[in-house]
């Protein structure tokens, strides 16, 4: 069996996709294994003719006819929790990219990226780890500080703060155990107290409510 990452292309443009396909298919560790035209075509290829081969990670675009990308994600992160989506886009509305992200979204990524950064986010993505660049990552702020915020009580220590914090730059376990010092298993027992006091089920969503508190 190939121990390649298995990729998926989802976009309405047929050029978009040719190209993605054709740069992915060169990329050694990386293949395609489906294309789909539309959110909905997504959906019900990954429960047929691709339910024996699911890819890791979805390249999903966000405007599509039929089922867009965000309603896509919804319902693939929902059956399919183990596939990651990166949201690849031409579109930079603090709104957009919120709605992403709180779909189930590992990234949200613009069409504009080098073709390195877009192998780096499918490789992160592959290993949980979500990639924003700054201009995401400032309308992904504004996104949430728009919204009203109910007032939380998080209850956190000072040492969970700080790895919350370090989460919400995107850093990985071993980079937070190298800049405080402390073994990686401390580090994932912190990751999962913060996840059980802020009630989340994953890194990325200790990123969002990180920005959201106002801490980043």
């Amino acid at each position: 069996m190939s121990s390649n990452i298995k990729v998926m292309i989802v976009d309405d443009h047929d050029m978009v996709r040719v190209g993605l396909r054709t740069y992915i298919s060169l990329e050694p560790g990386l293949e395609v294994v489906g294309e789909a035209s539309n959110g909905q075509d997504a959906f019900d290829k990954l429960n047929q003719e691709l339910s024996h081969l699911l890819p890791d990670v979805i390249l999903m675009d966000l405007t599509m006819p039929v089922l867009d990308g965000i309603g896509a994600t919804k319902l693939i992160c929902g059956k399919f929790p183990q596939i990651k989506v990166i949201m690849l886009t031409s579109f930079l509305e603090e709104a957009k990219v919120l709605e992403a992200v709180e779909s189930g979204a590992i990234s949200y990524m613009l069409k504009t990226v080098s073709s390195d950064q877009l192998i780096h986010a499918i490789m992160s993505a592959y290993r949980g780890m979500p990639v924003m660049n700054s201009e995401v990552s400032l309308a992904l702020t504004r996104g949430i500080r728009q919204r009203t915020s109910v007032p939380e009580e998080e209850g956190l220590t000072s040492r969970e703060r700080e790895v919350l914090l370090l989460i919400a730059e995107g850093k990985s376990n071993k980079d937070i155990s190298e800049e405080l010092f402390i073994s990686i298993k401390t580090v994932k027992t912190h990751v999962s107290n913060l996840l059980m006091k802020c009630e989340l089920e994953d890194r990325t969503q200790l990123a969002i409510y990180a920005h959201r508190k106002g801490l980043v």
